[in-house]
């Protein structure tokens, strides 16, 4: 169990970490979300103790990272995939962590085959693939068969079996009452592995909640509508109170309206219908929705002004006498 009192950090002026309190229980996937900037990433450093808190408080099991004799028995962590020296062999980068730890030489060759490295065990991990240094990093977290784990962005360069192979890996540590505390970005993959949200923005603590709640309190429901008698089914749903939005394609919306009860109204109208389903968001609609007012960089989606004197058909640009008008274009030798 990982446990977080009023922790805090501040660089200066900059809040990186604004009093957070929560805990990341056992037996399940705990997702740890927020935009860039949020804070994540500090917040895994102070529980690893590489960043020391400026107020606040967080503890693993009950004691500081400090005070664990072999941390990697505790608690394995991958923070960082390239974080490793290039110049040493995947075998001789957990060997030295496992001596360290007093773990058994044995390990090393387990956790290996776990992550599907064994071929590449004898090659340095200054060649090794973004994918291939995510597995070497698992490898590490796993090596002391520790009861807590800690993943920031563990997908990052993985392909898609990859993937799938580190989604189950992490469901099945925490079926075996394991805390399991993963940062990504991949809202879509939260969707399939995390039973629990952690949410943050700007340092502070968004939503603390199960996936389900977490969706529920956060997305926007719908249904959506398409029929070729529309007129007739609008007139329909306005007798009965109910507005209906035009989206374009010929489809209709109702917002947090129920599928069954618009279906029973348009068959009393004898209303044909093409299609009539139900919508929720998806985790990454209501993350959006939950954190816009806490994202700090914002990028544009329209495409920039087109330069004065640009021009992009051709690939050249015109300076000011090209683009005078030629009655009154002049010229140096005229």
């Amino acid at each position: 169990m990982i446990e977080l009192s009023g922790l805090t950090k501040r660089y200066g002026e900059k809040v990186a970490v604004d009093d957070l309190t929560f805990t990341v229980r056992p037996g399940i996937v705990t997702g740890f979300l927020g935009p860039n900037g949020a804070g994540k990433s500090t917040t895994m450093r102070m529980i690893l103790g590489l960043d020391h808190p400026t107020a606040g408080d967080v503890r693993i099991d009950g004691r500081h990272y400090h005070e664990l004799a072999d941390p990697l028995t505790y608690i394995g962590a991958l923070l960082d995939a390239k974080a490793v020296h290039g110049g040493r062999r995947a075998y001789h980068h957990l060997l030295c962590l496992a001596q360290s730890n007093g773990i058994p030489t044995g390990r090393v060759h387990e956790v290996l085959e776990t992550v599907g490295l064994t071929a590449v065990a004898r090659k340095k991990a200054k060649g090794f693939s973004l994918g291939m240094s995510q597995r070497l990093g698992i490898a590490g977290a796993l090596l002391g068969d520790p009861r807590i784990l800690m993943f920031d962005e563990p997908v990052n360069g993985l392909d898609p079996e990859g993937i799938h192979w580190i989604r189950g890996l992490m469901k099945s540590l925490a079926t075996q009452g394991r805390t399991v505390f993963v940062s990504s970005h991949l809202m879509s993959e939260m969707a399939l592995t995390a039973d629990h949200l952690v949410v943050i923005g700007q340092g502070r603590l968004l939503a603390d909640t199960s996936m389900a709640d977490f969706i529920e309190c956060n997305s926007r429901s719908c249904v959506r509508i398409r029929t070729p008698d529309r007129e007739r089914l609008l007139d329909a749903l306005h007798g009965a109170g109910i507005t209906a939005v035009e989206t374009g394609d010929g489809l209709l919306e109702v917002e947090g309206g129920k599928a069954e009860h618009i279906g029973e109204l348009a068959a009393r109208h004898h209303v044909v219908l093409h299609e009539l389903s139900s919508r929720r968001s998806s985790l990454e609609e209501a993350f959006m929705r939950l954190t816009a007012p806490s994202v700090e960089y914002h990028a544009r989606t329209e495409p920039p002004e087109r330069p004065w004197g640009a021009d992009w058909d051709t690939g050249t640009w015109r300076g000011a006498a090209d683009t005078a008008d030629p009655a009154t274009k002049t010229t140096a030798e005229g």
